[in-house]
């Protein structure tokens, strides 16, 4: 569904809802999957997974499925509702239809807020790597040349944004598979002038648990992020031929795989090489890599982090425009935003929403200016008040998924087409996950700042909405009297 959501028994229309051009269905299910699979492959996994094995040990692996279970719960939620309602503003419009306007407003800010802070990260990182290879070139020019292209990919048609991320995800996922392969070998001694490794380094070094689960907990506040970017195949959804069909298959596929990606990469790591031998900062991939003696191994995972970083970067644009978009369809943003190219045309170049995508780069644009500026000052409180929002987040859209789940059942079951397992029960244990995740960062003190910058951050969104709705029904109260 492309334009404003329509009044349906589950959802009626907010007040400042506008009718908008629709956006193009330039996507296909070869987008929409690799983008489910590639969308969390990225350089939390290929490097931030060495910070997770040095405070776990082999535990690391239950780490990541604890975590991953908790975000395949949350990606079941949002499939089934999206499914049931498809949407371009995904989790924003349902929590505007089962918790009220307040909600789905503060949502789509703070993620769209979340995208442009977490997308000049990407950007540098990725210009760091480039000027490794080139030094000439200034790391700043990279960025430049990063944002200029991928801005111009998606101003031009939504199906260039497909094809970048359907070859970028192959590549990321061709690469897990490969080091899956080349591990597995690696442990039953089948690679040339190797020996089998064992089960030794699971059970040696102190343990499985070397650090007791105090140490499995310290590994999911560590990796639990890096799911984050799912979120995206929902938004993606709307701008295909058949969204409802398309988010269902795309949800499906992903969570599975994505979960035996990382914990049969995890596996792979912590069998071959000791626990001990992970620092946070550097990648396990690379140490297994040169281990087993493939060569050059470092500047291969350079170059798939390199595209795990721009993939993310070209997501996140892509994710904040039409979240934006999405906003400005439902009054909550400025409805110069609602601008169609093509007229709404469905053309090759049509129907993409080029002053939301110019004014998410803009302020991606401000984030990379402050990350190279004031990287550990103005910057970094930017990147703490997001720290915890993925958090939020999947909690909104957890508790949105009670309330709606109960009206469809009642109203339209056969809009139902995914369902949830086991609602609400499996609901309710989720929430209580993500809160439990969140209590225990402010009793770690690296995180504790993470979740205070985010909550206030979430409580300035809240008041504005809040503000908003008081002046709104302040206005319509006036008018009525008058």
């Amino acid at each position: 569904m492309h334009e404003a959501p329509p009044p349906t028994p589950a959802s009626p229309p907010a007040s400042g809802a506008v009718p908008a051009e629709p956006l193009s269905h330039g996507l296909k299910q070869r987008h929409l999957t690799m983008l489910g699979l590639g969308g969390v492959i990225g350089a939390g996994l290929f490097v931030g997974s060495g910070a997770g094995i040095a405070v776990a040990g082999p535990a690391i692996v239950v780490s990541y499925l604890i975590a991953g279970a908790l975000a395949m719960l949350v990606m079941r939620m949002l499939g089934e509702m999206s499914a049931a309602m498809p949407a371009s503003g995904s989790f924003s419009v349902h929590a505007e239809r089962a918790l009220g306007r307040w909600a789905g407003f503060s949502v789509g800010w703070l993620y769209w807020f979340l995208l442009v802070v977490v997308l000049a990260v990407e950007a540098t990182a990725a210009a760091q790597i480039a000027h490794g290879w080139v030094p000439g070139v200034e790391p700043w020019a990279w960025v430049l040349l990063f944002m200029v292209v991928f801005t111009a990919a998606n101003l031009t048609a939504v199906k260039n944004f497909g094809e970048f991320e359907f070859w970028f995800a192959s590549l990321k996922v061709g690469a897990i598979v490969v080091f899956l392969v080349l591990g597995g070998l690696a442990v039953f001694g089948l690679l040339p002038d190797t020996d089998p490794v064992g089960m030794a380094n699971l059970t040696g070094q102190s343990g499985f648990l070397p650090n007791g689960w105090s140490g499995v907990v310290s590994g999911v506040l560590t990796v639990v992020f890096a799911f984050g970017g799912l979120e995206v195949v929902t938004i993606a959804a709307a701008e295909t031929d058949d969204p409802a069909r398309a988010v269902g298959r795309a949800v499906r596929s992903a969570v599975v795989r994505i979960l035996f990606f990382y914990v049969g990469s995890m596996l792979v790591i912590v069998t071959v090489l000791p626990w001990t031998a992970q620092r946070a900062g550097l990648s396990p991939y690379v140490k297994v890599l040169d281990a087993i003696g493939v060569p050059s191994a470092g500047q291969i995972m350079n170059i798939v982090v390199f595209v795990a970083l721009l993939s993310a970067l070209n997501a996140n644009l892509y994710g904040s425009s039409r979240m934006v978009f999405s906003l400005a369809e439902r009054g909550e943003a400025p409805r110069g935003l609602l601008k169609v190219s093509g007229g709404g045309s469905r053309g090759a170049a049509g129907g993409v929403p080029r002053r939301a995508v110019l004014a998410s780069v803009a302020f991606g644009f401000v984030s990379v200016l402050l990350n190279l500026v004031w990287p550990d000052t103005v910057f970094l409180y930017m990147l703490n008040s997001v720290g915890a929002v993925l958090l939020f987040v999947w909690a909104l859209i957890a508790a949105s998924q009670l309330r709606l789940r109960a009206r469809l059942e009642q109203e339209a079951p056969d809009a139902l087409a995914l369902r949830m397992w086991w609602f609400p029960y499996l609901t309710w244990l989720t929430l209580a996950g993500l809160f439990g995740v969140l209590v225990l960062m402010l009793t770690d003190e690296a995180a504790r700042p993470q979740v205070l910058w985010s909550a206030g951050a979430t409580a300035l969104v809240l008041l504005v909405a809040v503000g908003r709705q008081w002046r709104e029904r302040r206005g319509d109260a006036v008018s009525t009297d008058g």
